[in-house]
Formats: structure tokens, C-alpha cells, sequence
């Protein structure tokens, strides 16, 4: 095997297809809404960690569990990358008409790129936060927000952080 590049041989790198049973597919017994998503800093070093915030209200009937899941976005690499990848997922149980805040961490190595070596890039990037994929097609209602960050200064191998 000469070529060993995962385009178009994993979920991960599917142009628009989508895979039958993503990450997170089922159905819940109550309905949940998310806002509030806060990254901090906006603006982060190259060797940082970004602190993300989301607030989740079960708006149903009944008590019910979600599984929030933080997904990753690199708007531009020097290297093939995911359309989009997991970095964070936390399954909340939330009483009927209570909302409850998620704190997580998206650590500098989850930015990582592969060129030979783990490398991390400055550039733009945008978290999806909520109870599915990004863009993913469902029966029942769920939404998924979206922010930006920056990430600033010159481009360094992860073991140099």
C-alpha cells in the first residue's frame, strides 16, 4: 500500500456524504434547546486551550438525556483535515423545564495537524456545540450552534509547546 491518506475511506473525510448512523443518532423523549455557547479567549496563542461554555435547557415534558457534543472546524490547513472532528461529548441527564451549564476544554493538542509530525497552525476555526453533528439531518428538532476563535502566532511543532 503506497497511499495512506484517509480520504475517502472513513467518516471523517466523506465529502458531502453523510454516514448512516452518525455519532450521537437517536431519539429522546423530550426536546432540548441549547445557548449561550462562550469560547474563551476568542483569541488564543498557538499553544493555548480554549474554555468553552453552553448552557442546555430541556424544554419537554419529561426528564430526559443528551449527549452535547463539541465538534471542531479548521477553515484553512496546509494539510487535508476532517470537514469536522469530535473533540468533546458529555452525556447530561436534565430534569422536564430545567437547564443546566456545560463547561468543557479543548486542549491545543486537539488542533493538531499531521505533516510528518503533530504541528499546530494559527488560522480561524469554528466549535459546534449541540446534540448532533453539524449539519446532520434529523426527524426531531435539534439545533447546533456555531462560534469562531482565532488562533495567533507562528506555526510549531506540538512537542514545542
Amino acid at each position: 500500500m503506497e497511499n495512506y491518506t484517509m480520504e475517502g475511506r472513513t467518516y471523517r473525510y466523506y465529502g458531502q456524504e453523510a454516514p448512516l448512523y452518525p455519532f450521537g443518532y437517536g431519539l429522546s423523549y423530550t426536546t432540548f434547546r441549547y445557548r449561550d455557547l462562550v469560547l474563551s479567549p476568542p483569541a488564543l496563542p498557538i499553544c493555548a486551550n480554549l474554555s468553552v461554555s453552553v448552557v442546555l435547557e430541556n424544554t419537554g415534558q419529561r426528564d430526559g438525556e443528551e449527549v452535547v457534543q463539541l465538534y471542531l472546524r479548521w477553515e484553512q490547513s496546509s494539510v487535508p483535515v476532517p470537514r469536522w472532528q469530535l473533540v468533546a461529548f458529555r452525556r447530561v441527564a436534565v430534569p422536564a423545564g430545567q437547564e443546566t451549564k456545560l463547561y468543557f476544554q479543548v486542549v491545543a493538542e486537539q488542533r493538531a495537524v499531521w505533516t510528518q509530525d503533530w504541528h499546530l497552525e494559527p488560522g480561524t476555526f469554528t466549535l459546534f456545540a449541540g446534540g448532533q453533528q453539524p449539519g446532520q439531518q434529523t426527524r426531531v428538532p435539534s439545533e447546533v450552534l456555531s462560534a469562531r476563535f482565532t488562533v495567533t502566532g507562528a506555526a510549531r511543532p506540538l512537542r514545542g509547546c
